[in-house]
């Protein structure tokens, strides 16, 4: 997997030149670091990978060998740091751990063995300890020898005496048989090699060593390409529900403010024509006697008049607005309710309010989440109040709205539906041909912003819903 590219967090000022320069001590640095870090690091990818092989058959082995996984996170997190620090280099951090979906026993297994931004921290926790290792050696060597043979015609005195094969007697440094360096000449010439070691050599080296070490930072401790891509289409669709959440308000806000408007304005001359019409017509009668309008006694007190037909006409056209307007507040509050203007609580209780069952409603007032999470909380819980209602024989119900935090210090809005009628309640319809019920379309609007779903339904009851969902649709 390729990792995303890393970006300069900020730049140093490098001043002076090969082993003077800022860059060539920080990168030095980062060595002496890393090679201290090194042991600490390796035991976590074999600790792991001991855990699990020699506990694969408990259930605590398992489980303790993916928690060593996740401690790849943190040693990546460190090393991260280190490279901002002393490298120059700043690696985005990796899609956060996430609280598996499922709730079942290899859900929570496969969060922890399975997660792939860990087995890359221990992955580098092994090949740091390599490079860092020798990199430390090489560089530390090479700086070593080139002081050493600056100095050396200083502390060269101070070695002990040596004799050569010839008999001759010498101090100094052996570089080959019966060759020892305690002439001015060889002393000067070492002296030379070690300008050249110290000058030349030593800091194209350690920034090549070290350049080892930044190339596994951005390989391995930042998000693939294919973590980016799913956050950033998570992060696209959540725009998008978000959008679609604020089109629907808007043309709610329009339906009531405009066409519900326009509607309930012509109900009210529609009522008044009727009034008007009616009156009319009694008039018309009291001047006929008991006689209907259309009697020829009538029509003879007012030739041509028959008030009898219109009246009916604007009577239907009374009722078919006020039908309409009834239909367009339902088709109103199912795009958008107007009680969670109120917040989620006050809907639900809207909700509890309107339940032909016995209904309570027990709401965390921290539960809160973004505009379209609340909406799909409520349109999840109405659906499932219905359903209740329609095909449960239930008496009662009881619904359940929390705030959690999970492993991963993500929030969550918990949802929990319960009644207590015969059960049996499936997604999919039991009978065998794969129909599905009503549920199903509950499930992907769950799914539409990953949250997690959960039905309990044995026969005989009781049925309880569990639905989680993320409070940041963005996130989600």
């Amino acid at each position: 997997m390729t990792s995303a590219a890393a970006t300069p967090r900020r730049r140093y000022r490098s001043t002076g030149w090969g082993p003077f320069s800022t860059r060539t001590w920080r990168e030095t640095g980062y060595l002496w670091v890393a090679v201290l870090l090194a042991p600490f690091a390796l035991a976590t990818p074999i600790l792991a990978v001991a855990l699990g092989a020699g506990l694969a058959v408990t259930v605590v082995g398992l489980f303790l060998a993916g928690t060593v996984v996740l401690l790849g996170r943190a040693w990546g997190r460190l090393y991260r740091g280190l490279g901002r620090g002393l490298l120059d280099v700043d690696v985005p951090a990796p899609v956060p751990w996430r609280r598996p979906r499922g709730r079942g026993f290899w859900a929570h297994l496969w969060a922890y063995v399975g997660d792939g931004a860990g087995w890359r921290g221990l992955a580098f926790c092994f090949l740091s300890f390599i490079v860092s290792v020798t990199s430390f050696v090489v560089s530390v060597s090479v700086l070593a020898y080139g002081l050493g043979a600056i100095t050396y015609g200083y502390w060269y005195q101070f070695l002990p005496w040596q004799t050569a094969s010839d008999g001759t007697r010498h101090r100094g440094a052996q570089i080959a048989p019966d060759w020892f360096v305690d002439t001015p000449a060889r002393i000067w010439g070492l002296a030379a090699v070690g300008v050249v070691m110290l000058l030349v050599v030593w800091s194209p080296l350690t920034r090549g060593m070290v350049h080892l070490s930044r190339l596994l930072t951005t390989s391995l401790l930042g998000p693939t390409r294919a973590s980016l891509r799913v956050a950033a289409l998570e992060q696209s669709r959540g725009r998008a529900v978000e959008d679609a959440e604020a089109r629907l308000r808007r043309i709610e806000r329009d339906l009531h403010d405009g066409t519900q408007a326009r509607l309930v304005a012509v109900a009210m001359q529609l009522g008044e024509a009727k009034e008007q019409l009616a009156t009319g017509q009694e008039a018309l009668v009291s001047r006929g006697g008991d006689l209907a309008p259309a009697d020829a006694t009538v029509t003879a007190v007012v030739p041509g008049l028959d008030l009898a037909g219109p009246l009916a006409l604007v009577t239907t056209a009374h009722t078919g607005v006020k039908e309409a307007l009834v239909e367009l507040r339902e088709l109103a509050r199912g795009i958008h309710p107007p009680a969670l203007e109120a917040g989620l609580p006050v809907a639900l209780e809207t909700l509890a309010a309107r339940s032909p069952l016995p209904c309570t409603i027990d709401v965390d007032p921290d539960a809160q989440a973004a505009p379209a999470i609340e909406a799909i909380a409520y349109f999840c819980v109405a659906e499932l109040l219905t359903n209740a209602v329609k095909h449960s024989g239930a008496t009662g119900l009881y619904v359940l709205v929390t705030r959690e935090v999970d492993a991963a210090g993500q929030a969550a809005l918990r949802l929990r539906v319960r009644d207590d009628g015969h059960g049996g309640a499936r997604v999919v319809d039991p009978t065998g041909d794969g129909r599905r019920t009503g549920l199903a379309g509950l499930v992907e609007r769950v799914g539409s912003v990953d949250g997690s779903w959960e039905l309990s339904s044995p026969v005989g009851g009781p049925t309880v819903v569990t639905i989680v969902l993320p409070v940041d649709v963005t996130h989600a």
